[in-house]
């Protein structure tokens, strides 16, 4: 039995037990089955004493029964950490009901599942069988004495009832076997991106330290070589090597300036994000509409790049496959974010399948991982003969990165 989890002693055929098998839908529905199976049984147990029938002893049946619905009711509604103690009691009045009135032998067939859900199954079958003898052993006081059918019908229920349980179990643990192995692909896949996200921030990062050790690097050490020969130098020699350092710094300068426009974009050099968007979207799908909604405000650079490449893609794929009648781009600036919509009314995809023409979606792959690294959303609407709409939204505010080391 579970230490962390009580088991609920109604849960159907030697079910696994805690959270596990109740958390599973149809398992559930055949544990609530079986309980109603156990009240119905009793019921019609009951029924011939309620008719009035004085063979029966009324008096002494009537309150067993009424008690022994209570206890198991207890033992459903609130399952006990210790189900042994329960099922000894919901037992041993049934033992009593059965020495009083053999009727009472069809409620065995629910327990004999309780037994095999509550117990181990050293104790489960010596307890289904100690059952079954005790119903074969009342129905011999019944008129007409002990036959072969007497017996073969408590024994052939027994031995359904273990092969249900069984089954069940198998079933539980097949599917349990197939959620776990959803979980390993998701986990997986989620790790893949993960890394392959983290490859790409590598090799830029790598390619931006070469283009530094070999450009600003450099420049610097050849200012700090000069400065200390300055200082050991005559004056004229000095004068000639600090406009050697100012020369160099001026080179420097200039390298500088030259990474942050190989950062930036053309398009959002001499112009922001609103009026870039704008040329884009008149440059490349001639008469397509581009509205702007909310009040600009700045946004960090690698959030301007991003959104002016998910446009220059989105409409280079409708100006190369939609054939669209009507394009338009909304940029709209909220409440601490900016969304961006692109909408045709071209031929459309199933994104799920990829284009109906056959080609390869890299493009969409690559919005939605530039999107995701800087915390966004990215979706894409579409389906065969009703267009596309792709949004996209970020937090205007940058993502904060948190620095894991660094290499001289």
């Amino acid at each position: 039995m579970s230490r962390t989890s009580p088991p609920d002693p109604g849960a159907p055929a030697a079910l696994p037990r805690g959270r596990e098998a109740s958390d599973v839908p149809p398992l559930r529905l055949v544990r609530l089955a079986f309980h109603g199976a156990f009240y119905a049984l009793l019921g019609v147990a009951l029924a011939p004493t309620l008719a009035g029938r004085p063979s029966a002893g009324p008096l002494a049946v009537l309150p067993l029964g009424a008690l022994l619905a209570a206890v198991y009711a207890a033992g459903t509604v609130r399952p006990a950490r210790r189900p042994g103690l329960w099922l000894s009691a919901v037992t041993a009045l049934w033992l009593a009901l059965l020495a009083l009135d053999h009727g009472f032998s069809y409620v065995a067939f629910p327990l004999f599942f309780l037994f095999l859900r509550a117990l181990p199954v050293r104790w489960a079958h010596p307890a289904v069988a100690a059952a079954t003898a005790a119903v074969v052993a009342a129905q011999a006081t019944a008129p007409g004495g002990l036959t072969v059918a007497k017996v073969i019908g408590p024994a052939a229920g027994a031995a359904v009832a273990i092969l249900t349980a069984y089954g069940y179990a198998a079933l539980h643990r097949e599917s349990q076997r197939r959620e776990r192995l959803i979980d390993d692909l998701v986990r997986t896949r989620d790790e893949l991106a993960a890394a392959q996200r983290e490859a790409g921030r590598l090799a830029e990062r790598q390619r931006l330290a070469r283009e530094i050790h070999d450009t600003l690097a450099q420049g610097l050490s050849s200012i700090v070589l000069l400065a200390r020969a300055a200082e050991t130098a005559e004056r004229d020699t000095a004068r000639e090597r600090v406009r050697e350092i100012g020369l160099t710094a001026a080179d420097n300068l200039a390298e500088a300036r030259r990474f942050v426009q190989a950062l930036t974009p053309p398009a959002l050099e001499d112009a922001p994000l609103p009026e870039a968007l704008r040329r884009v979207t008149a440059r490349t799908v001639p008469g397509a509409v581009f509205r702007l909604d909310g009040e600009p405000c700045p946004l960090p650079v690698e959030t301007e790049v991003a959104l002016l490449r998910l446009t220059q893609e989105a409409l280079a794929n409708v100006a190369r496959h939609a054939r669209a009648e009507h394009t338009a781009v909304t940029l709209a600036f909220l409440d601490g974010q900016v969304a961006l919509d692109i909408y045709d009314d071209g031929v459309g995809f199933a994104p799920g399948r990829g284009p109906a023409d056959g080609r390869r979606t890299f493009g969409l792959h690559g919005m939605r991982e530039r999107i995701a690294g800087l915390g966004g959303t990215f979706t894409v609407e579409s389906a065969p003969g009703e267009g596309t709409a792709i949004a996209a939204t970020v937090p205007t505010a940058p993502k904060e990165i948190r620095v894991v080391g660094a290499a001289a």
